[in-house]
C-alpha cells in the first residue's frame, strides 16, 4: 500500500476533476480556471480560491503511476496531465 501526503491527496482529487495544465508560477491547474463563489453564498461575496498543485507533488505522483501525459509528442514541462486508473482506485480505497 503507497502512503500519500495529504498536498499529494489534494493533488490526485484535482486531477480528478479535470486535466492539470501549467501556470506560470511553476503550479498546475484546470484550464481556464478562475476564481470562482459559493453556490450558496446569494450575493457573491466569499470568493473561493483556485485550487493548484506544486510542480514537486505532480513530479511525485507521475514517478507513482498515478498521473500521466496526455500528449507524449509536446514539450514535458509544458504538457496536461490527467489521472490514470490507479490515481482513481487508490482514491477509492483509501479517500
Amino acid at each position: 500500500m503507497i502512503e500519500l501526503t495529504p498536498s499529494q491527496v489534494a493533488a490526485l482529487k484535482l486531477a480528478r476533476d479535470g486535466d492539470l495544465y501549467p501556470q506560470p508560477t511553476k503550479k498546475w491547474t484546470h484550464q481556464n480556471a478562475t476564481v470562482t463563489y459559493a453556490k450558496t453564498d446569494r450575493w457573491k461575496e466569499r470568493p473561493q480560491k483556485v485550487k493548484s498543485v506544486t510542480s514537486k507533488a505532480l513530479d511525485e505522483l507521475k514517478a507513482s503511476g498515478f498521473l500521466e501525459r496526455r500528449h507524449l509528442d509536446h514539450d514535458a514541462s509544458k504538457d496536461v496531465y490527467g489521472i490514470t486508473m490507479a490515481g482513481k482506485m487508490w482514491l477509492l480505497k483509501n479517500k
